[in-house]
């Protein structure tokens, strides 16, 4: 049966679209976690069509079906479960079809890259606010399947925000348009927001048209070192209840300062407990007394240094400080664990208290930074493999930071996915009835169940979570 849907493939794409050599399927089998798997055959189609061909055979052969783009996601979410898996590569959907000034949108292919659709915008005097930090890479099909954002989101929102209309393909093989080409609308429900953060389980999209925001004539960028996490935290709250938001509001604590002291352009005072980066956007005239206020906002408790940039040097050095961390901590921790919790901003203090008794009580050094302004911290776990109990140390700390968010009303994930990675804990967070709708939504979308299978939601037959 699997030759007769490696020869039906064929049929459908031709040689230079279809990769069955098990070397090279292997290569398109994993993500950005530690997971990887092996797809019988990668598919690249270059039309809406031929994912509509591609998905009913599928459906006719009983083969799963995963859609990926570069694979920067960390969760496994395109990771093959399986031995019976097509991956279905979107990097040759990679078109802007269309970009509208006068409406503020644009229609593209799933396969741009984040970058690509900046540099379009930016030609037009706009920008669509998702950016990532792997933008340069990332495509906006990845954006839209697990909703990420980056430090821009805490002003301007996530692509749910940002996304107007969606082409899909469901797991029925039926085409599905979603949204509108307008700012408003309300006829039916809206599925384009389901659909976004859905990781490929619901439907493959093949089309977005994105909402466009003008850019901002002006920017400030300021930098604001704290004794130590609990002022930075509270400075985070002060700053998110007052009328002046951020454009965007990064936070590191000290173990992510010490990460990158000696690769930061920018020096960093031997003092620092923690850092904020905040950026300020507007009109160049009323720039002064925006950043003022903000200035003001931060200036809590425990605060050692506020410095502003006065040169485009001066801001890319700063930003440089938050870039080279990632790197950083690959090169340190190559088997970190990384998650990305969010809770309310006003429980940000309590949560970094939290983080550092969870990191004395399992011995495992944990390194802070993320979105701030949004509650939104990636928790870095880190250990070494090679030394006994450190892996399980590292996990028995993970379920309490879980825990710990939970209790704080917060979120297991902001933007990183679900996949299979935190799978299971999704019951832990949703309750039955909604767990319940889901797996019927599920199987109204996709009846055979060939997408992405395995991931984002508990097994329907091993829930145990009761209502909350």
């Amino acid at each position: 049966m699997q030759s007769d849907f490696i020869k039906q493939l064929a049929a459908l794409l031709g040689e230079h679209q279809l990769f069955t050599d098990p070397a090279v399927c292997r290569t398109y089998g994993y993500d950005n976690s530690t997971l990887q798997g092996q797809p019988i055959a990668v598919a690249l189609p270059e039309s809406h069509q031929q994912v509509v061909s591609i998905v009913a055979a599928c459906r006719a052969h009983g083969v799963s079906l995963i859609a990926r783009g570069q694979a920067t996601g960390t969760t496994g979410a395109t990771v093959p479960v399986d031995e019976h898996t097509l991956m279905l590569s979107m990097q040759r959907m990679d078109s802007i079809i269309e970009i509208n000034r006068d409406n503020r949108l644009m229609v593209v292919q799933p396969g741009v890259t984040n970058q690509a659709v900046q540099d379009a915008a930016a030609e037009q005097g706009f920008f669509w606010p998702p950016d990532p930090t792997s933008a340069s890479v990332c495509t906006i099909g990845g954006n839209l399947a697990y909703n990420s954002a980056g430090p821009r989101a805490v002003k301007y929102g996530t692509p749910r925000e940002n996304t107007l209309a969606l082409k899909a393909v469901t797991g029925a093989g039926e085409t599905l348009h979603t949204g509108v080409r307008t700012s408003k609308g309300v006829v039916g429900y809206d599925l384009t927001r389901l659909l976004i953060g859905s990781e490929g389980t619901l439907a493959i999209i093949t089309e977005a048209t994105l909402k466009l925001t003008p850019l901002q004539p002006a920017k400030r960028t300021l930098r604001a070192i704290y004794r130590d996490v609990h002022s930075a935290a509270c400075a985070v709250s002060n700053i998110m209840a007052q009328a002046v938001t951020p454009c965007a509001l990064e936070f590191m604590d000290a173990n992510a300062i010490n990460m990158v002291r000696n690769d930061a352009p920018a020096s960093l005072p031997r003092d620092a407990g923690a850092l904020l980066m905040i950026e300020v956007d507007g009109i160049e005239s009323q720039l002064d007394e925006l950043v003022s206020r903000i200035v003001e906002a931060a200036s809590v408790e425990g605060s050692l240094d506020i410095q502003q940039a006065r040169s485009q040097q001066e801001v890319t050095a700063l930003w440089e400080t938050r870039k080279a961390l990632s790197p950083a901590l690959r090169r340190v921790a190559p088997k970190k664990i990384n998650e990305d919790v969010v809770v309310p901003v006003s429980r940000m203090p309590d949560l970094v208290d939290q983080l550092a008794i969870l990191s004395e009580k399992h011995a495992i050094q944990i390194v802070n930074f993320g979105h701030a302004g949004n509650g939104n911290l990636h928790v870095n776990l880190l250990y070494d493999p090679e030394i006994p109990g450190q892996k399980q140390r590292a996990e028995a700390c993970l379920e309490d930071v879980f825990a710990t968010v939970l209790d704080m009303q917060g979120t297991i994930s902001g933007e990183h996915g679900i996949g299979l990675v935190k799978r299971d804990w999704v019951g832990k967070e949703l309750d039955q009835t909604s767990l319940n709708l889901m797996h019927a939504i599920k199987q109204q979308f996709d009846p055979d169940g060939i997408l992405n299978p395995g991931k984002t939601l508990p097994d329907a037959n091993t829930l145990t979570n009761q209502p909350q």
